[in-house]
């Protein structure tokens, strides 16, 4: 069982917490900023009651996309109007969205024919458009489109979905120049005047900004190095093939442990520039389907013993960033993490300290579901602050 409470941090200038057999009083900072995150959830959920519906398109029917599209199913005022992915015939993206390996069947009828997927007898257009500019999405009415390709990751390439009648794009992937936003963290920042293409960044990113925002605003950190050990995604190859800018990425996925590189520690920093150039990090690649882990070691400008920093994680999870943010003192292991739809699982007992300034935290996250999720909830976000 994972724990999750329902919420025990007040105007106070301490809140209880229970590590272990100890029951201790502890002073938390508590950030004046902390209700405003709440805002965006606030707002869609203000959204969601007035019934205004929020029409989205996806390109791209990969693992992002179709999950986005269950995640999207399950929110009353989110509808998908339209799909477009050039390499997939209608009876074939019904299949691979009803069918799924990891996150199982789905729960509902799924149709596809020449006229487009049907889901519970709702229709969902189909385009198998290579040009981004000549989906019609103002036709299809989808004012919000998530670029799931991996492939328009820029404001300049995915501007073509703007020129197709799209009013925003959310790319499902970390960006060289789109603002960034990380629910949780930064989505108060959003500026839906003039932020027309953003991006959910990835989601390792999604996993360490919160748990970084909770040690830093608490603790402060002077420097860190983060390893997400990750599952196996479609980029890996099943067995040993060519990969030329990465040669052991093209190692097999099956039998290998691979280190790779990764961006996410960095692109901490683009979203809390309090912590830019305080965090860099890399990754292992392992051979499991889903759910992924992050290890952060970091050096604390503030001493505290490992229980004052379970305490302020476990009210960030039980207050501002509840849904976002999870705690569990339970023996847990990868497969426990799967569907579940929090960015970021703080691990209290797979933790170390070293000295009072000196920590390694560790967090779960669905890589797959939980982001998918947060996608959403920023289309949500974005819909809410128009």
């Amino acid at each position: 069982m994972v724990l999750q409470g329902t919420g025990m941090l007040h105007a106070t200038p301490k809140t209880f917490a229970r590590f272990g057999s100890s029951l201790v009083a502890l002073p938390l900072k508590v950030s004046r900023a902390s209700p405003s995150k709440n805002v965006g959830r606030r707002q869609a959920r203000a959204l969601a009651s007035s019934g205004e519906t929020i029409r989205v398109g996806i390109n791209g029917f990969g693992r992002i996309g179709r999950l986005v599209l269950r995640a999207a199913l399950a929110k009353p005022n989110v509808e998908v109007v339209a799909i477009n992915d050039p390499f997939i015939e209608n009876d074939y993206i019904a299949y691979m969205f009803k069918y799924d390996s990891t996150h199982g069947v789905f729960k509902g009828d799924v149709v596809g024919s020449s006229e487009g997927l049907f889901i519970n007898g709702k229709k969902i257009a189909s385009y198998s458009k290579m040009n981004p500019e000549e989906i019609p999405w103002g036709e299809a009415g989808a004012d919000y489109v998530v670029e799931s390709t991996g492939v328009f990751t820029t404001i300049d390439k995915a501007n073509s979905h703007i020129k197709g009648g799209a009013k925003k794009v959310i790319i499902s992937a970390p960006s060289a120049d789109a603002p960034m936003f990380v629910m949780g963290v930064n989505e108060e920042k959003y500026d839906a005047k003039k932020d027309n293409i953003v991006s959910n960044a990835s989601c390792t990113t999604n996993c360490l900004a919160p748990l970084a925002k909770v040690v830093n605003e608490n603790f402060g950190i002077v420097e860190g190095l983060m390893t997400t050990v990750h599952a196996t995604t479609a980029t890996q190859k099943t067995v040993d093939g060519p990969s030329k800018k990465d040669w052991r990425g093209g190692r097999g996925a099956a039998a290998n442990i691979i280190p790779s590189s990764t961006g996410a520690a960095k692109a901490v920093g683009k979203v809390l520039p309090e912590l830019n150039g305080k965090l860099t990090g890399m990754a292992f690649r392992v051979p499991t389907a889903d759910v992924s882990v992050v290890d952060l070691t970091a050096r604390l400008s503030k001493p505290a013993e490992y229980k004052e920093i379970m305490a302020a994680l476990k009210a960030a999870s039980e207050g501002p960033m509840k849904g976002i943010l999870g705690y569990t003192e339970d023996a847990v292991v990868s497969t426990d993490f799967i569907t579940d739809d929090r960015s970021s699982i703080i691990d209290a007992t797979a933790g170390i300290q070293l000295s009072p300034t000196f920590v390694k935290l560790v967090s779960w996250y669905d890589n797959e579901w939980g982001y998918s999720n947060r996608v959403v909830d920023l289309i949500m976000h974005m819909a809410a602050a128009e």
